[in-house]
């Protein structure tokens, strides 16, 4: 069977397999057969070459300069020829000494990600659609692979679940993974967000979480399409893909709220216990193009009582804030500060490379696949509550959370979500979904 046409609860299955065949040898470190410490150079693949993708690659080779690495692009990939061969283009022009990718090593289609990770690369920078993220992760990790994965990294339950196991699986061979979420690399928010788990606000009574702004963009069905190219190639405007802009945007916010509330270190604790909310789809005139919200308000709780009240809008025209606060029994602020620890680099673009890059360098430790994976699912349990207009616990969420990947991944195959005879798409209605 074609990797393309594996189903999601097949990734599960061989995911889970391999984690716990791992176990039973004791986590043996396999990071040194990946890429030895020391060693003079890199080589990298960039899986999803559209711009967030060809960005991240470009902030990964940008740094070989501040780390005197030698750093090597020799591989891409991407559903799209056009896509494959534009962010290639542009990395050669940007990078022509760093990026060594012949013919033959572009790869193009639905299992592209596969040829990418197998041609004797050390290091996967991921960017496909969001909801690719959990089994080209689980792939990568399975073939001993370093990551950098973009966020979000999944769209719903089945795909945190397919996250929770690779990690596990990435701990124990010592594989080196970093997440696109970059406020943890910003100077700013590492003084802030300690400064908060410190005590310098007190208790923590509340936190306000804010990504509001105007319309995304829009790709257009091109002829000859089918209708599993047209989602996958206006990828943002459907749930299986992004998740909704609560998921694919927002989870920066509320990332941030997160690890505020994760004090210990624990991330697989630092999350909400419930959440609910509410949202829909008013000026952005989408049943013929997609199916997601273009606001959504939700009200997160976590175990210990403290709520997170969290917004995301995508209208024109509107207030626009993209920003996070905590009230605490000593006052109150933005978590972003001035000051911070001095970094290699002010772009925090640049930086989580730097970090990720000298984890697998040095051998140490780095596994930053737990906070992606708890704030992608936290953002999805939000839009699980809006979609619904119910009260959704994160442990039923988890465990039974729909499905939202097609039961066959290929150009043919029909996706979940289908057009009606007049060419809409069904919305999420409050009351009639179903959470779990």
């Amino acid at each position: 069977m074609s990797e393309a046409k594996r189903t999601r609860r097949e990734f599960l299955k061989a995911t889970s397999a391999g984690a716990a065949g791992l176990a039973m040898v004791g986590g043996l470190n396999l990071a040194k057969s990946v890429h030895a410490a020391g060693s003079d150079r890199i080589k990298i693949a960039l899986v999803g070459c559209g711009g967030r993708g060809t960005g991240a690659a470009a902030n990964c080779l940008n740094v070989q300069h501040v780390l005197k690495q030698q750093i090597q692009l020799v591989a891409v990939a991407d559903a799209f020829e056009n896509r494959a061969k534009g962010a290639l283009g542009q990395l050669k022009n940007q990078f022509p000494e760093q990026v060594d990718v012949p013919a033959d090593r572009v790869f193009v289609g639905l299992d592209a990600y596969q040829k990418a990770i197998d041609c004797g690369i050390d290091l996967v920078v991921m960017a496909a659609p969001p909801g690719f993220r959990p089994s080209h992760y689980a792939y990568a990790i399975e073939k001993g692979k370093h990551v950098f994965m973009e966020k979000p990294c999944c769209t719903d339950a089945p795909g945190y679940r397919t996250l929770v196991a690779a990690n596990k699986m990435a701990d124990q061979k010592g594989l080196k993974v970093g997440v696109g979420l970059q406020r943890h690399h910003q100077a700013g928010y590492i003084r802030g967000v300690q400064e908060i788990h410190d005590g310098k606000l007190g208790d923590v009574m509340f936190l306000r979480v804010y990504w509001n702004g105007g319309a995304i963009w829009i790709r257009g069905r091109e002829p000859g399409m089918t209708e599993m190219q047209y989602q996958v190639h206006n990828w943002y405007h459907f749930c299986w893909l992004s998740g909704d802009n609560i998921t694919e945007q927002h989870v920066h916010n509320i990332d941030i709220a997160n690890w505020v509330m994760c004090k210990d270190g624990d991330w697989q604790k630092a999350h909400p216990v419930e959440a609910n909310g509410m949202g829909g789809c008013q000026v952005r005139n989408n049943r013929g193009i997609g199916q997601i919200f273009d606001h959504h308000y939700v009200e997160f709780t976590y175990a210990d009582g403290t709520k997170c009240f969290s917004q995301c809008r995508q209208q024109p025209n509107t207030w626009s804030s993209v920003s996070e606060f905590v009230h605490g029994t000593k006052g109150n602020r933005g978590v972003e500060v001035r000051g911070g620890p001095k970094l290699e680099s002010n772009n925090p673009y640049d930086q989580e490379h730097i970090d990720l890059i000298k984890a697998i360098r040095d051998g140490k430790p780095f596994n930053e696949g737990w906070f992606g994976a708890v704030s992608s699912m936290t953002a999805t349990l939000g839009r699980m509550a809006t979609y619904s207009g119910q009260v959704v616990k994160w442990d039923e969420a988890v465990e039974k959370g729909p499905n939202e990947f097609p039961e066959r991944l290929a150009w043919d195959a029909n996706p979940r979500a289908m057009p009606d005879a007049q060419g809409n798409y069904p919305m999420p209605v409050p009351g009639v979904y179903k959470p779990y």
